[in-house]
């Protein structure tokens, strides 16, 4: 896998994705191999390392606009199926070096 799939692949373009919700900061966007029966990952839409890296842009206005696309979506995903859980990886649990967040629910399929 890259260092970076969702610079190289998705904001490329170069892996077409379902959007769910966009702004001009942040994608959110059904996940092209889900672990969960409902699995929507949200990114920024410029490359930062992690939810702890020090990048000048990783600043507390990315992050609330990042929080209010995920509250959107895991408020919406509730009232679909009942639940949602939020989960962020750090360190060697990032497998893709691009702050991302996955909001998933239902069944693990993988």
């Amino acid at each position: 896998m890259t260092q970076d799939f969702y610079c190289d692949e998705v904001l490329s373009g170069n892996t077409k994705v379902n959007i769910v919700m966009e702004t001009d900061k942040v994608l959110a966007y059904h996940h092209t191999r889900p672990y969960y029966k409902h699995h929507i990952v949200v990114i920024p839409k410029i490359h930062i390392q992690s939810f702890i890296s020090q990048e000048e842009e990783n600043n507390d206005e990315l992050l609330l606009e990042i929080m209010r696309v995920i509250k959107k979506v895991a408020a919406d995903m509730v009232v679909q199926t009942g639940s949602s859980k939020i989960v962020t990886n750090l360190g060697t649990y990032q497998d893709s070096k691009h702050q991302h967040w996955h909001v998933v629910s239902g069944e693990r399929i993988q």
